[in-house]
Parts: C-alpha cells; structure tokens; sequence
C-alpha cells in the first residue's frame, strides 16, 4: 500500500476531482483524497493524500494559502470569475473615472482580519450540497459572512483596456478565504463589478509550488516527513506503539494539542492528543494509522 502526499501542480481546466481519478489510476488505489479544492480555472498547488495520509488533510487544509490572481474590472458574473454569465456592465464613463490610487486603497482595506462574503459557486455545504450545485440547478443561494484572514495583498500592474481594467496581484490569506470574492467586492466597492479571471496558488502551507510536480511525475511526500511539516512529532518506543495499538494513552508530549506519533523507524503511528483524565494529563489516540 502507497502512503504519502503528492504536490501537483493542478493544470487549467481540471476538476481537483479529476486530478484525484488521474491520481487513483496512476498509484492502483482508491485511497486517495485532496486538501483545499481548486476551481478548474485555477492552476497550482493541489496537495493530494494517499493511503494513511488521505485521515490527515484536514490539518493540511488549515494552512495559509498563497495565491497569484488577475481581476478584471467593469464587469460582475454571477460566479464573480470568467467562466460565469455577465449580470452587469459598468457604464465606460464610470469605469474610466477609476483610479489606480482608489484601486490599491480598497484592496488595502481588505487587509487585515475581515467578513468576507463566500461566493455563490464555492464547495460550501448548504444542507448537505455543495452551494455550487445549487446555482448550478438554478436556486439563488446566498451564504453568510464568514471571518477570515488577509495577511497581505500586493498590487503589481494595474493596465487599462477598451473595456476593462486589469488588476494583477499576490495574496497571502486564511484558509476559507475566497480570491474571487476579492474581485467581486472591489468591484462592488468601484460600482464598476469585478470578477477573476486569472488564479495560480502558489502556496499550501507548508507546500509549495516549488516542490510540485505533474499528475504524472509528482514524487511522493512520506506520509511522516509530510504530517511533521505540520505538526510536533515524537518518536515512541516499542512498548508506546503497544499501548496506543489497543487504544491505551501514554505519557503526555512537551507541549499542547495534537501531535503526530512516528514509530521507532520514524513511520507515520498515529495521532495523539493530550487529554485531561480524572485529573490527570496524558496522551490518548486520536488516530492509528492501519499498517499494510
């Protein structure tokens, strides 16, 4: 059996479903799953689990994304990205009248701990379906504010055009942070609409792009060498490994939390977390990984 994480480099036009059947044919297994979805227009870091890895993606969801994005202003889609239908045009008056001073000071005043509006077509849930399901179906959907947060954004080039106004820049954000609604509020905030139309993440803390490969020639991250980028690690001896295979607690680990468990020769045991009981503190399976 294969474990580890793969770092793809997603391709334009792919689903990060169809790079996790690509990645099921090519390795021979089902045990594959993806942290952090990417729209098929999107290109970049895409990190893929496999086997024992595919229980830990939640840990690798969390983590800051870096992203590279072009926003075009003067029009809004109902998707806010080029692949949706035009809902409104800006009057080219008003767009004309934009200026790269009023452009860089709203983007500025996203930075920071903010509510930001998901976008209707997101993977968000909404009773038990994703929310772009729904508007793909036809229903309206309309999805609360959520907290995230915009660490940094960088304004390279601003360039005017006949019909638009070209806004390339580098975020660094929160996990759950929408670029494209991004554009769509600069937009809004300019009365002129925007919307993506260029998306590459670079960044999938601690995954980056630099380290990512094809669907066809990523090399395997182990699964330990991966999980440690994430979280503390401690080496058990062999009675530990006994004690945490029948779901017994051991010895509390320097520090709080969760904590990834690494067999004496360092392979991916288990997770741990430390836990208070009956007055004591100790360290409790969270997850043991099946060894094939």
């Amino acid at each position: 059996m294969t474990h580890g994480f793969l770092v793809i480099d997603k391709p334009g036009g792919m689903t990060s479903h169809d790079v996790v059947a690509k990645i099921r044919k090519r390795l021979g297994t089902k045990r594959v799953g993806h942290a952090g979805t990417l729209d098929p227009m999107a290109t970049g870091v895409l990190v893929i689990g496999v086997g024992n890895a595919t229980k830990l993606m939640q840990y690798i969801v969390d983590g800051f994304k870096s992203y590279d994005a072009t926003i075009a202003l003067g029009a809004a889609t109902h998707t806010d990205d080029k692949e949706g239908e035009i809902i409104s045009i800006a009057d080219p008056s008003i767009l004309s009248a934009v200026t790269e001073d009023q452009i860089k000071k709203i983007l500025t005043s996203f930075v920071g701990t903010i509510l930001q509006k998901p976008s209707s077509v997101s993977a968000i849930k909404v009773d038990g379906k994703a929310a772009h399901k729904r508007v793909r179906e036809g229903e309206v959907v309309d999805l609360p504010a959520r907290e995230v947060t915009i660490s940094k954004i960088d304004v390279h080039q601003i360039e005017y055009t006949e019909k638009s106004i070209l806004v390339r820049i580098s975020v660094d954000c929160s996990a759950g942070t929408y670029i494209r609604s991004i554009a769509r509020d600069l937009g809004d905030a300019l009365s002129v609409g925007g919307h993506l139309t260029v998306l590459r993440r670079n960044l999938v803390s601690p995954f980056a792009i630099d380290e990512a490969g094809t669907i066809e020639d990523a090399e395997l991250i182990d699964t330990a060498e991966g999980i440690s980028r994430v979280l503390p690690t401690r080496v058990l001896d062999f009675e530990e490994m006994n004690e945490i295979s029948f779901g017994r607690t051991i010895a509390v680990n320097a520090g709080e939390g969760i904590f990834a468990a690494l067999s004496p020769s360092h392979s991916f045991a288990a997770l741990l977390e430390n836990k208070e009981f009956s007055g004591k503190v100790a360290a409790a399976p969270k997850l043991v990984a099946v060894q094939e």
